[in-house]
């Protein structure tokens, strides 16, 4: 007589079936799989549901940062997930980097059950709270069982939520899965869905009075929309990083220059989202010691320096009748664009011209645009004027390692045209083994010697040459074009 109870095997692929299928249901559209053996109860539950985006990825670390790209672009959270032992370490630098830029992830972990731990099993680490504080929830609920099922979905639930800012900021959720072998079977019947209220953010309103102020925004990464716009449109001047379309390029000249930077002070700074990469700016900023306000969106306002006076959180509206001084921002604009002229005269490549040609053939094209760390990110920010509606940088953590992976993301999402340095595509040539799956990814590098960026340190000036050239100094001798066409791309 056959029994009727369930094996272990059987209660964990229903498991895994029921966390996918819920999931589904709160509207997940992408899974990053890479290959491994502890993972497979849920890679085969997710490889079950062909409505699911499925994108198998070969190196753990690159995997996590196209899934990270793909979050990116898509604006919804993306599951990850890994086997166990040291691939589970692999993704830390993508799930720091979703930390830090709100990207929403959930992040699995296969894992072996709680008597294989410390007992010399092989691919065997302790990977509860592996990624310690960056994760908005970590959940280690052990091996599956079926007298508490009705768990499973609420799980799903509450890590999805989590991973989209419920109560907190969106980022990665980590859940740390132990599987039992045999790790093939079939699932039985799921547990009945409940359905629940979804889940909405709705800012709140910031009144905000401009009182014919001369007024300087700084947006950065993650910076509202609509707040944004707002204030331009009441006749604030704009500066900001690479992934804020209207805003003014070379900030980062202008304010070297003592004389303009007297000129261009500020009466009132408001802050949103994060930093612009210039240094100069931010110096600026603090020698101006304008009145600051900083207004929260999805995350903290970036404020190092302690400039705010006043923090709020919520999207900006301008009290009626109550504009900025627009004399001011068209001083800005005007200089802003003597700059720009001034560059197309330019007539031989350097990285400030390749910047501008690449963002421009980004617009132009209607792709999307991913930038590197170092040098590639300032160049657009200070030097490209035209830029497309959308552009991507891993400006949480500022790392150059994924940046190639994460535009391979992006693009299975949208069109996308990459702009990095020779060393960050070095860093990043496992991307290079199976590339943009949908073929929609243009890459250009700048082969320039690592771009310098040391060069720039306080350090360069108190070193002896040799001495400064040895320890920050980036020599090479690789011939990129032979690196590409090594793995079948066009170079």
């Amino acid at each position: 007589m056959t029994s009727s109870v369930p094996s272990p095997s059987e209660v964990q692929a229903t498991y895994c079936a029921t966390l996918v299928d819920e999931w589904l249901a709160l509207g997940l559209s992408d899974a990053v799989v890479c290959p491994g053996s502890r993972s497979t109860p849920l890679a085969l539950a997710l490889a079950d549901r062909s409505e699911l985006r499925l994108h198998v990825r070969l190196d753990e670390r690159s995997a996590a940062f196209f899934a990270l790209g793909v979050a990116l672009a898509s604006g919804r959270p993306v599951l990850l997930l890994v086997t166990s032992g040291t691939a589970a370490a692999e993704v830390h630098a993508a799930v720091c980097e979703a930390d830090l830029s709100s990207v929403p992830l959930i992040v699995v972990t296969a894992d072996r059950p709680p008597e294989l731990h410390g007992v010399g099993a092989p691919q065997t680490i302790d990977q509860a709270g592996l990624f310690g504080r960056v994760v908005r929830e970590a959940a280690d609920p052990g091996v599956a069982r079926l007298e508490v099922s009705s768990s499973w979905r609420p799980l799903a639930r509450r890590l999805w939520r989590r991973s989209r800012g419920e109560g907190t900021t969106p980022g990665p959720v980590h859940l740390n899965a132990a599987f039992v072998e045999p790790l093939v079977a079939s699932a039985g019947d799921l547990p009945r869905r409940v359905d629940t209220e979804a889940m909405t953010i709705s800012p709140e309103r910031v009144t905000l009075s401009l009182g014919g102020r001369r007024v300087l925004v700084v947006a950065g990464a993650r910076s509202d929309r609509e707040s944004v716009s707002q204030l331009v449109s009441a006749g604030a001047a704009l500066v900001g990083d690479v992934t804020v379309v209207d805003a003014l390029s070379h900030a980062d000249v202008l304010v070297r220059d003592d004389a303009l930077a007297a000129e261009l002070r500020p009466d009132l700074v408001i802050r949103l989202g994060g930093l612009p990469s210039s240094k100069v700016l931010g110096q600026r900023l603090r020698e101006w010691a304008a009145p600051t306000i900083s207004v929260r969106g999805v995350d903290e306002p970036a404020d190092p320096d302690g400039l705010s006076g006043v923090v709020t959180r919520g999207r900006v509206e301008i009290a009626e009748g109550d504009p900025a001084n627009e004399e001011y921002a068209t001083r800005w604009r005007t200089l802003s664009e003597a700059v720009r002229k001034g560059l197309q005269s330019v007539e031989r490549w350097c990285e400030p011209v390749v910047a501008g040609d690449v963002a421009r053939e980004a617009k132009e094209s209607a792709r999307a645009l991913v930038v590197g760390s170092s040098m590639p990110v300032r160049d657009v920010e200070w030097w490209a004027s035209d830029r497309p509606e959308r552009v991507f940088s891993n400006r949480g953590a500022n790392g150059i390692d994924g940046v190639v992976s994460t535009l391979c993301g992006v693009a299975s999402v949208t069109p996308a045209l990459g702009l990095v340095g020779d060393l960050t595509m070095l860093h990043d040539v496992s991307a290079l083994v199976e590339g943009s799956p949908s073929g929609s990814a243009t890459l250009v590098v700048l082969d320039n010697g690592g771009g310098g960026i040391f060069s720039f340190l306080s350090q360069r000036s108190v070193l002896e040459e040799r001495r400064f050239e040895h320890l920050f100094g980036t020599p090479r001798a690789h011939d990129l074009v032979t690196v590409a066409r090594a793995f079948s791309h066009h170079a």
